[in-house]
């Protein structure tokens, strides 16, 4: 990028000027990581200070059935095959229960799609573990699922959001964007709950005073002008909504683990190379940068490993996912040995290890506690990006 274009764009981040599709583009085309890292970690600094949020969660998935075989995706099982599962709702809640532990105050729900489960299984599971886990926030299904339940139970999304904010639903998940533009959409997804229907849902949600995440799933077949699309849309229905209170970059990963019957289920990885850091680094600064009205960006730690996650802390993000113990739809995919568990001490010592300051919030990221941050007084106390 030539130093003229560079302190255009500069200047219209610093007047706090939206940038366009074109800017986008011409980010993700930036081989210059440190001045994009900069620029992006300026607006992260200026919208949450030196502060890094996370909570203390656990992830409950209900049945891996599924009805899709989405290109990318090792989770999901058919009726009858080897690891197939589908729980009880009192397995549900006892599973869950014996998470309870660490003052937990998130439960993040997802399930596969499954053909013949009926659709009073799912608010019955919510009124289930919301009686026993009062304390607890439940963050349930994607828009994706949302949608099945319309096709299975003939009502309409309005009708079966009520059912699930009745029954204790506190914020629906962000999974199923993937991609949304049909250029690689079409590849990738195997359902069909695509663009128009995803956003309805997560409209319809914010309409109900719900606060929603988004995401991206990133480092396959896109191109960077897929993600620049994607980032656009969520921007222009958050201009519309406000609903959205994080964005989440999820990087795409190959199926190195869950192989344990033979069968490669990820049909991409033999054409694909996962994102490297740096890629994902650039990832977070450029939706940082566009994505101007959303007040957070989260990194998983468990789809970047735990260093790269640190990094994307002065690279525009300003959340660390939380604490986990199980991720069952990707886990360990990149080979760097992520943990399976990071307890609240862990978290409290990578944020403060990367120079921040860590914050611990609920879902609907009102401030549970705030800590101390790194000591300066310790020669070798990390700060954050100066800007």
């Amino acid at each position: 990028m030539d130093a003229g274009l560079k302190r255009e764009l500069e200047e219209k981040v610093r007047a706090g000027e939206r940038l366009s599709r074109e800017d986008g583009i011409a980010l993700y085309a930036c081989d210059d990581l440190a001045w994009l890292g900069g620029l992006a970690h300026e607006v992260r600094t200026r919208k949450n200070g030196d502060v890094v949020h996370f909570n203390v969660n656990r992830h409950l998935n209900m049945t891996n059935v599924c009805t899709a075989s989405c290109a990318y995706c090792s989770f999901q099982r058919k009726p009858g095959e080897k690891d197939a599962y589908t729980m009880r709702i009192e397995e549900a809640v006892r599973l869950a229960k014996a998470m309870e532990g660490e003052n937990l105050t998130e439960l993040h729900i997802v399930n596969g799609l499954h053909p013949n489960l009926p659709w009073r299984y799912y608010p019955r599971s919510l009124k289930a573990l919301k009686e026993a886990l009062p304390q607890v926030s439940l963050k349930a299904f994607t828009a994706t699922e949302i949608h099945h339940f319309e096709k299975i139970s003939g009502l309409t999304a309005d009708e079966i959001l009520d059912e699930l904010i009745e029954a204790g639903l506190e914020s629906l998940t962000g999974g199923g964007a993937e991609i949304f533009d049909w250029e690689v959409r079409q590849h990738i997804v195997d359902h069909d709950t695509h663009w128009e229907d995803w956003s309805r849902i997560h409209r319809l949600a914010h309409a109900k005073g719900l606060k929603t995440p988004c995401t991206m799933l990133y480092g396959h077949i896109e191109e960077p002008r897929h993600r620049v699309d994607h980032v656009l849309r969520l921007r222009e229905l958050q201009d519309e909504t406000g609903g959205f209170q994080v964005f989440i970059p999820l990087r795409y990963q190959h199926d190195f683990v869950d192989m344990k019957d033979g069968k490669v289920r990820n049909r991409l990885q033999a054409r694909t190379t996962m994102a490297t850091g740096a890629e994902a680094l650039k990832t977070f600064a450029v939706s940082r940068l566009l994505f101007d009205n959303v007040p957070h960006v989260k990194v998983f730690w468990v789809m970047h490993g735990v260093q790269t996650a640190q990094l994307a802390l002065n690279h525009g993000a300003d959340d660390m996912d939380g604490s986990v113990v199980e991720y069952k739809i990707t886990h360990d995919a990149d080979n760097y040995g992520t943990p399976n568990k990071l307890t609240r001490d862990d978290l409290l010592g990578l944020i403060r290890d990367a120079g921040f300051r860590p914050v611990e919030r609920n879902t609907r990221y009102e401030i549970i506690r705030e800590y101390e941050g790194p000591d300066p007084a310790l020669r070798e106390s990390p700060q954050p990006m100066r800007v």
